[in-house]
């Protein structure tokens, strides 16, 4: 068996010195150029490869980032993770993708993991939302940065999204197109996301006088004073009703399919639907296509994500954007500032992004029995 190459191969094939070498695979920087050119070109001519496990051992961490993400099936942690890549690679970090599938238990495992690994850091969109597995996963040290969730007690960077104002923005647009009667679609409700949206939902109903109701109870509840009058008041808000209908689990096309169903059945059929994710608004414009209700002359239709399928539906889907890639990036960076050079200098921070509403023509229709007023009038 040949005998692989060490480094005091590769320093005497190069006429330097072991720590030269270190220098060169572990500071360069410090390295003059011409020595790291004759330092590398021996590397390759005996094809030296360092042991990463010594290294460690040394150093007493990785170069290597984790993200652990909620689900992987969700384009939206798919595009969190190309953010990341994009921040790991312009720092010569790798990343490894773990996938909790929204499931305690296993992220509890796969923390466990990385932390006998030892990476550098860790983004985590937490399943367990108590708090308790990453408190435990804090005890490792390893520095980590939360994920599009808080939790209750965390003491790390977090970087989410306003989902909030994402489900205002949402409702908002369909109130602001005439409808009175709209349909808010979640998907699982243990998840704090849908109920963020839904919260927003309601925050722009009661700004335009109106109420909320879930579907199949009693009456509406929740009305106020709001900008645009009264609810029995005639502003662009009057008489305004938020039908909440249960969750939507697991929240993909399926359930949107359903759910059409569902509302179709209501006695008095919202004209305005606004869904938790885009999957379920695709269900959603694949149930009402097959009852033969046109989208959007009689229903208006508001996904979120704005999935790439989005655009590309048969009636384009009005969406509200998150954007992905610059969570991903942001925390990326962010974790490494917390584990680098600089980490007794780094403050714990909390970065919201904005969601964007991108109107196509999913919603452009005005609402059934509003009258379509001209320019000027």
């Amino acid at each position: 068996m040949t005998k692989s190459a060490g480094m005091r191969d590769v320093a005497q094939l190069a006429g330097v010195s072991v720590g030269t070498v270190s220098n060169v695979l572990n500071r360069p920087d410090v390295v003059a150029p011409d020595t790291r050119a004759r330092v590398r070109a021996a590397i390759a001519e005996l094809g030296f490869v360092r042991s990463e496990s010594a290294r460690l051992l040394r150093a007493g961490s990785s170069q290597v980032l984790a993200l652990l993400a909620l689900d992987l099936a969700d384009p939206f942690f798919v595009g969190v993770l190309r953010g990341a890549e994009g921040a790991a690679r312009a720092a010569d970090i790798g990343v490894l993708v773990m996938d909790s599938a929204s499931s305690a238990a296993s992220e509890a495992t796969h923390l466990a993991m990385l932390a006998q690994q030892r990476v550098r850091g860790v983004l985590v969109t937490p399943a367990d939302v108590s708090g308790a597995t990453l408190a435990q996963f804090g005890r490792a040290r390893i520095p980590y940065v939360l994920v599009d969730r808080d939790i209750p007690g965390g003491i790390g960077c977090r970087v989410l999204v306003d989902d909030v104002a994402g489900g205002a923005m949402a409702v908002a647009h369909l109130i602001a197109a005439g409808h009175r009667r709209i349909a808010y679609v979640a998907g699982p409700m243990e998840l704090p996301q849908y109920r963020d949206r839904l919260e927003g939902a309601r925050l722009a109903v009661a700004e335009a006088g109106g109420g909320v109701r879930e579907a199949g109870g009693g009456g509406v509840n929740g009305a106020g004073q709001g900008r645009g009058g009264t609810a029995g008041g005639g502003g662009i808000g009057a008489g305004v009703e938020l039908i909440v209908l249960p969750g939507c689990a697991p929240g993909d096309v399926a359930a949107g399919r359903d759910a059409a169903a569902r509302m179709l059945g209501l006695p008095d059929r919202p004209t305005g639907v606004f869904c938790g994710n885009d999957l379920i608004a695709l269900g959603m414009l694949q149930g009402l296509f097959a009852a033969g209700v046109a989208v959007p002359r009689d229903v208006a239709v508001v996904g979120y994500d704005d999935l790439e399928v989005a655009a590309a539906a048969v009636v384009p889907l009005t969406s509200i954007r998150r954007p992905a890639a610059r969570v991903g990036r942001a925390a990326a960076e962010i974790l490494l500032e917390e584990s680098g050079a600089a980490a007794g200098e780094h403050v714990h921070r909390e970065l919201v992004f904005q969601p964007e509403l991108v109107v196509r023509a999913s919603s452009l229709a005005p609402a059934p029995n509003v009258p379509v007023r001209s320019p000027g009038s």
